[in-house]
């Protein structure tokens, strides 16, 4: 994956400089004191310093162009005029963020009005006024269509501003994650599953990224080509990475390896970061075998950042994705049931779980059927770590667009389903009824993306940057 590349560029008016003595190099020094606290790793900070007039700024655009940024920082330094802003911003057709940010909490107004020299003191207040141009340049947006947001504060010390700033970028490297995807496809929908069928196309408009189908018959073959010394070291890595349950069959523990093995290459050759699976496999005794015995090498895949969603649930697995991308989880949950006498909602799935995740260590049980699908294996069972959670849905609504469907809660400890699943007891600050029936309203497919941490201020800001409606529940 390909560093996220953001630009920034600062603002100032030309016609200062001879005016006010050493104005336009404090300017440039607030422009590289921002670019440093941009920087961090998989950032790539494309940074055309101090751009103080119209000919300068349609250089710039067409740098920003070139340099193919996700996204623009404007740090607005002093009074600029809006032809300056403009032609900066057009060309990128990028989301750009203005960075009102002040040198200082407030002038030292004594000190300043002791100055004497009226000169010196206006330019000591045009370094204090970035404010100034702000309302301009939304009007001028606005007008223009240039999708824009703001944070405003102080350039030091102001952990509010910085916060805001570092959740931009982190939605900006999601984004760009989510842009640049492989999403394999593998199987069938659920039969009779309305809510989870998806258009694939309506994914890459709102997403981007690629969407590979890959065949159920291209895993069995790779199956039939992995090795014992294979199998051997994969079932080291199951005891290694799960909780086996003494009366694990190791006859199931080999065959649970045999598919990961060549999950692992399948997942290799076609270059994925997430994929959706289901299927039968009725009549083939070998798609069905690799079917039934693929949730511990779905759950290894989850957990190191390939996140696998069952019953072909698309929508979900870019769910997943997200919330993986942002380096929380994202595992596969449904409603359970509900506990009203605790006021918690129990939730959980069949299939793969997201290890990194876990409660303590992921127990891995035989099941001696799969509810209503095929075959018997091996299943995992797991909770969610107990503390902040958040609940993440993309959502496809009657209109044919996509939205997100977030809500903030706990995983709190307390008696589960020991059934083979993963198993998760919820508490939201709205209690459980309410978040039910505010969730169900907005038509959410039935299956949701868990992960850990309270992260909706973020996924608000990956919303805006991808032109999608977010609806918070709590």
């Amino acid at each position: 994956m390909k560093n996220v590349k953001i630009g920034l560029f600062g603002i100032g008016l030309d016609t200062y400089w001879p005016q006010f003595a050493g104005l336009e190099a404090r300017l440039r020094g607030y422009v590289e004191i921002v670019a440093g606290r941009l920087a961090r790793p998989g950032v790539e900070i494309v940074n055309l310093g101090l751009i103080d007039n119209p000919e300068k700024a349609q250089d710039a655009g067409h740098a920003f162009r070139q340099a193919d940024v996700d996204l623009i920082f404007l740090h607005v330094t002093t009074y600029a005029l809006s032809s300056t802003v403009l032609p900066v911003v057009r060309r990128a057709k990028v989301p750009v963020i203005i960075l009102n940010l002040q040198p200082a909490a407030a002038l030292d107004y004594a000190s300043f009005n002791r100055m004497g020299d009226r000169t010196a003191m206006t330019g000591e207040w045009l370094a204090h006024c970035g404010a100034c141009p702000v309302p301009e340049i939304a009007n001028v947006f606005n007008r223009c269509g240039v999708p824009f947001h703001q944070v405003t504060g102080m350039l030091h010390e102001d952990r509010e501003a910085w916060a805001g700033i570092d959740a931009w970028i982190d939605a900006a490297r999601v984004a760009h994650v989510m842009e640049h995807n492989r999403l394999g496809v593998m199987g069938h929908y659920y039969n009779g599953m309305l809510d989870i069928y998806s258009d694939l196309t309506q994914q890459c408009a709102h997403f981007g990224g690629h969407i590979e189908i890959v065949e159920v018959d291209e895993l069995a073959a790779l199956r039939r080509e992995v090795t014992d010394t294979q199998i051997a070291a994969r079932v080291a890595e199951f005891h290694a990475s799960f909780d086996v349950q003494p009366d694990c069959p190791p006859a199931e523990l080999a065959r649970a390896a045999r598919t990961s093995v060549a999950l692992d290459r399948l997942v290799a050759e076609h270059r994925l970061g997430s994929l959706a699976y289901y299927y039968m496999g009725t009549g083939n005794v070998d798609n069905e075998d690799a079917i039934s015995s693929i949730i511990l090498g779905n759950s290894l895949l989850t957990a190191r950042g390939v996140p696998v969603a069952g019953e072909l649930e698309i929508k979900n697995a870019q769910a997943m994705k997200i919330m993986d991308s942002f380096g929380v989880g994202g595992s596969f949950t449904e409603y359970y049931a509900m506990d009203f006498t605790d006021d918690v909602v129990l939730m959980g799935h069949d299939g793969p779980g997201h290890l990194a995740i876990a409660e303590g260590r992921t127990k891995v049980r035989p099941l001696s059927v799969f509810h209503g699908k095929v075959g018997r294996g091996l299943s995992v069972e797991m909770s969610v770590k107990h503390g902040p959670v958040t609940l993440l849905s993309v959502v496809q609504t009657r209109d044919g667009k996509l939205k997100l469907l977030a809500a903030e809660g706990e995983s709190v400890p307390g008696p589960i389903l020991e059934i083979g699943n993963t198993n998760s007891r919820y508490r939201f600050p709205v209690g459980a009824r309410r978040f039910v029936n505010e969730w169900n309203a907005q038509g959410p497919a039935h299956h949701c993306a868990v992960g850990v941490g309270h992260i909706v201020p973020k996924l608000e800001k990956l919303a805006a940057l991808l032109g999608l409606e977010i609806v918070r529940i709590c």
